[in-house]
């Protein structure tokens, strides 16, 4: 068995969730066993596409035709492509249809969460379809105390300055409005923004919050995962408050490097996070800035460890024994196999 992990067109999604999903999926592969080739031109059993741009649709029914099995990773719904970029609500509904159509290519689908998988499966879309996490690679993301003075070191921080980070792109649905107004509300806080889009890309709102921003906010750019794991090791605590997520690679790297976690809660959390459990959440400012504030301090309690146990069983490992299952599964075109597996990938993902 042999997997053409397609890269296509890699660079325009490279400093997305997606690009760092494709590395976590060649990282899953090698873990398990399963040889797999970026080169289109080879011969391969089984495509896996994560991109929903035409050459990954030529692709795949070219694979077809050559009577090849189809994967694809579905990222995308048209809940999370919503309050991202300029125009994105008016052009949300063809989304929807171009997603589908894009998904219903693949023999079977795998998406990162249940969350996820409910919403694709009220699209009305009928294959298989497997809720499988991006996972997370362990073996990297652990905190370390030099990541942390480099991290201090490289922005001038004090060691007693706290810091609240968050990552993602200039976009609504993640957050970054009130991430700039609980900054403007605590002063004595450096917040960082890690991550960049296109200015031509962001909405007058978003703009306007950047432009906004008191001096306590950082604004670095895109930086690559070393930076990250020294800028999570060196910080206080990781705000994450998104609306909308088809998982949250970046939550699940905060839960490995052990770093006091506040999150929006949203739908997509309540079903294995548990506020004052395994990480605190909250839903005005209000409540974030109250439990910030007792978060830096050490007013609430530490959950670190207790997250780390959860995130412990999406470690990449576990993930590429799971992703190698459903190719075995696919290879022996057996249907009963793919829906038994597809209702254990659920109980695993609720475990």
């Amino acid at each position: 068995m042999k997997i053409l992990l397609y890269t296509g067109l890699l660079k325009l999604v490279e400093k997305s969730g997606i690009g760092r999903a494709i590395h976590h999926q060649q990282k899953a592969l090698e873990e398990s066993g399963v040889s797999y080739t970026t080169d289109i031109k080879d011969d391969y059993d089984i495509v896996q596409l994560n991109t929903i741009f035409p050459d990954s649709i030529f692709v795949a029914m070219m694979a077809k035709l050559r009577k090849k099995k189809v994967v694809y990773y579905a990222h995308s719904t048209m809940e999370d492509f919503k309050n991202s970029f300029k125009g994105s609500n008016i052009i949300a509904p063809i989304f929807k249809k171009w997603i589908m159509f894009c998904y219903k290519l693949g023999d079977v689908i795998i998406t990162p969460t249940e969350y996820s998988k409910k919403l694709l499966e009220g699209y009305g879309i009928k294959k298989p379809i497997f809720a499988l996490s991006n996972g997370v690679d362990l073996s990297y993301f652990s905190p370390g105390v030099e990541g942390g003075k480099r991290f201090r070191e490289k922005y001038k921080l004090s060691d007693d300055q706290k810091i609240v980070i968050s990552v993602g792109h200039y976009i609504e649905r993640k957050g970054i409005g009130d991430f700039v107004k609980l900054a403007k509300r605590m002063p004595e806080v450096t917040f960082f923004w890690f991550g960049y889009t296109n200015p031509n890309l962001i909405p007058d709102t978003v703009r306007e919050s950047i432009s906004t921003a008191p001096q306590n906010v950082i604004f670095p750019g895109y930086i690559c995962r070393d930076e990250l794991r020294d800028a999570y090791s060196g910080s206080d605590l990781f705000l994450f408050l998104t609306h909308e997520e088809t998982e949250g690679i970046v939550l699940l790297e905060a839960l490995a490097m052990k770093i006091p976690i506040l999150i929006r809660d949203i739908p997509i959390y309540r079903e294995h996070f548990s506020d004052g459990k395994e990480l605190y959440k909250g839903s005005t400012l209000d409540e974030f800035q109250d439990k910030i504030k007792k978060i830096l301090v050490g007013k609430l309690p530490s959950l670190q460890n207790s997250g780390y146990k959860l995130v412990k069983k999406k470690d990449i490992k576990i993930i590429g024994k799971q992703l190698r299952e459903i190719y075995d599964g696919l290879e022996k075109e057996d249907e009963n196999f793919m829906v038994e597996y597809s209702e254990q990938c659920r109980v695993k993902t609720k475990a």
